[in-house]
């Protein structure tokens, strides 16, 4: 009202201008395009027997049935952690299945390091880091360095060299591939002590604490997972995997106290090489050996 009075004219004009705005195109919004999939739930039927590590475990009473089927319930409707552990391990597997055949443990064992840490450079809130979740002082036991510069931990070939080296040890006491297993989570210890109080010469037949007594069946299943991805619900060939890295190794001859340009020296960058070798954790690398090998982008 204050300004029709005093000036007709303004309120004129913000009529035509009000009137031309309302005739302008709208915008469109940015276009997305969608997949529709129809939900259903997938539950294939219980296998009679798993095959791990070469050997058949028959799945046949209802304990057994039962706790199989809690963890792959588990991980076939956990579907980004699963999904997720599709893709790592399309770029990763191919370098931990090449350092068990090294060593000599069975390729299934990778399962193991799944579902220690899917994949990831994961810590746990004990302390334990890497894809084979080492504790401090038994990553030193293996020879591996865990130092303010260096956490061989996070090293996927050095760590898992030393995890092979665990497990022959524990191959050597108990001969069996699935207390092997269960020794990785609760120690050698732990399974020795536990199969002699019991007075059994299994694992599926021990009383255990929830982890331990859950811990190969995650195992069997995430085996299953992965060997029948369809049946399971999960059709990898639409996913974008990861592909591996191509890298290219390079000597480190001397200590540095800038990787930084040291990189830039490579033709790379500080979080390219950072991004391939987490297991340099600063800026500073002191050599304890005549050289080190670092993996930088091809």
């Amino acid at each position: 009202m204050l300004f029709s009075r005093k000036f007709p004219h303004i309120s004129a004009i913000s009529c035509l201008l009000l009137l031309a705005a309302c005739t302008q195109e709208a915008p469109k919004p940015t276009e997305v395009n969608t997949v529709i999939t129809e939900e259903h739930v997938v539950l294939p039927p219980l296998p009679d027997s798993v095959f791990f590590c070469g050997e058949a475990i028959l799945i046949d009473n209802f304990d057994r049935e039962e706790r199989l089927d809690r963890e792959l319930l588990a991980n076939s409707y956990f579907h980004s952690s699963t999904i997720l552990s599709f893709k790592r391990a399309n770029r990763y597997f191919p370098q931990i299945e090449k350092e068990l055949r090294k060593q000599g443990i069975p390729e299934d064992f990778k399962y193991l390091c799944l579902i220690e840490s899917g994949l990831a450079q994961a810590t746990s809130p004990a302390g334990a880091k890497g894809f084979w979740q080492f504790m401090p002082a038994t990553a030193t036991e293996f020879s591996l360095r865990v130092d303010r510069e260096v956490d061989e931990r996070l090293h996927i070939a050095k760590s898992t060299r030393a995890a092979c080296i665990y497990l022959k040890r524990a191959y050597a006491r108990f001969k069996d591939w699935t207390l092997v297993a269960a020794s990785y989570n609760m120690g050698m210890g732990g399974v020795s002590s536990t199969l002699e109080e019991q007075e059994m010469e299994n694992y599926f037949d021990l009383h255990l604490n929830n982890e331990t007594s859950r811990y190969v069946f995650r195992i069997l299943a995430m085996k299953l997972i992965f060997e029948n991805q369809e049946a399971y619900g999960f059709h990898t060939k639409e996913l974008e995997l990861y592909e591996p890295i191509p890298i290219r190794q390079v000597e480190l001859v001397e200590s540095t106290d800038n990787l930084a340009h040291w990189a830039v020296e490579q033709g790379t960058t500080f979080r390219m090489l950072k991004l391939l070798n987490p297991w340099i954790l600063g800026n500073k690398l002191t050599l304890r050996q005549d050289t080190l090998i670092i993996d930088l982008p091809k």
